[in-house]
């Protein structure tokens, strides 16, 4: 069952496409975007992370720090964020214990060994304020999350 909203997300360090310990949350008084999506490199996800790039100064005027999250490891997140041309956007790595933050927010298919495709938002004192998981099929709606923070 994925998270509720109000429930308090537990501080956790990932690294990024770049091998950069990123620890969250990172930024006082910035809210967090965790965008999950099942695995780099395909089709879909990689519709998702190009819009969440092209959107990242648009959540930045709102106070979010945007994120792509799924459990590809460092070195396939680069290679990936790379061959999309992404300018912005951090992608980070659930890779090691696998999965172990999509599990912890109830968003890790244990059969697939993947996330679902999920958009979580994360307020400035660490509760989640927005939460909606997506069929696989579907790029998520970002104009949902920044309607709900206008």
């Amino acid at each position: 069952m994925t998270i509720a909203i109000g429930k308090e997300v537990k501080h956790f360090t990932l690294d990024n496409q770049n091998g950069q310990e990123i620890k969250v949350p990172c930024c006082e008084g910035k809210k967090i975007l965790l965008s999950f999506h099942p695995l780099a490199a395909t089709g879909i996800c990689t519709k998702q992370m190009q819009l969440l790039d092209s959107l990242h100064d648009e959540f930045q005027a709102l106070g979010v720090i945007p994120f792509g999250v799924s459990v590809d490891a460092s070195p396939a997140k680069k290679m990936w964020a790379e061959s999309m041309g992404l300018k912005k956007l951090q992608l980070l790595c659930d890779f090691w214990p696998h999965g172990a933050l999509a599990d912890s927010l109830g968003i890790f298919d244990d059969q697939e060994g993947i996330s679902l495709r999920a958009n979580i938002l994360i307020g400035e004192e660490g509760k989640v304020l927005w939460t909606k998981v997506y069929p696989m099929a579907v790029v998520p709606d970002f104009s949902e999350i920044i309607d709900f923070l206008k």
